[in-house]
């Protein structure tokens, strides 16, 4: 018999959703930029997805990293391929961030972009590109981290889109 006033009782299952959410939540106050990666699959169909995990992890070699949830319907297009992109998207893009971030068909038929010397698409207009091979992939918790050496980059004036605490948002003042 519960007391009169006293907490509801909340399951393991509840509990660790709270947590999942609460670390979620503390995870969101640190900005991200906000990339479209893309490949071209062994099929030579074209594949993209939306992403706020990459990051820079060497220049010497210059490699970067990002990742993928290995739920992913995308996760062996990117596993299997070799190349890939990285478009840093620009504030003015973030209707190609969402549309990449969907499940909406044809994606590609809804955008202007360009091809690498290697066919990968490479999103018109960004603040920066990153051509890249793949040279790892390895299971970490609930991602496929992606390991690849920069070939080729180029960037724009255009600042970068960034995403905090859940929202989109662009680059403030300097300090």
């Amino acid at each position: 018999m519960r007391h009169p006033g006293a907490a509801p009782v909340q399951s393991a299952a509840d509990a660790a959703q709270a947590a999942q959410r609460a670390l979620r939540s503390a995870l969101g106050r640190f900005p991200t930029g906000v990339t479209v990666i893309t490949t071209r699959d062994a099929h030579g169909e074209l594949a993209g997805l939306t992403a706020n995990s990459f990051s820079s992890l060497s220049l010497a070699p210059p490699l970067i990293v990002w990742s993928l949830r290995l739920a992913s319907s995308n996760i062996s297009r990117f596993a299997d391929q070799q190349r890939f992109v990285v478009n840093v998207l620009a504030p003015a893009q973030i209707a190609i961030s969402r549309l990449f971030a969907s499940a909406a068909p044809d994606k590609f038929d809804q955008l202007e972009y360009d091809e690498s010397a290697h066919g990968v698409p490479m999103v018109r207009d960004c603040a920066a590109w990153f051509e890249c091979r793949q040279i790892s992939h390895q299971s970490a918790g609930d991602h496929c981290l992606f390991i690849a050496e920069v070939e080729r980059f180029t960037h724009s004036d255009a600042p970068p889109l960034l995403f905090h605490g859940g929202v989109y948002v662009a680059l403030g003042e300097r300090l």
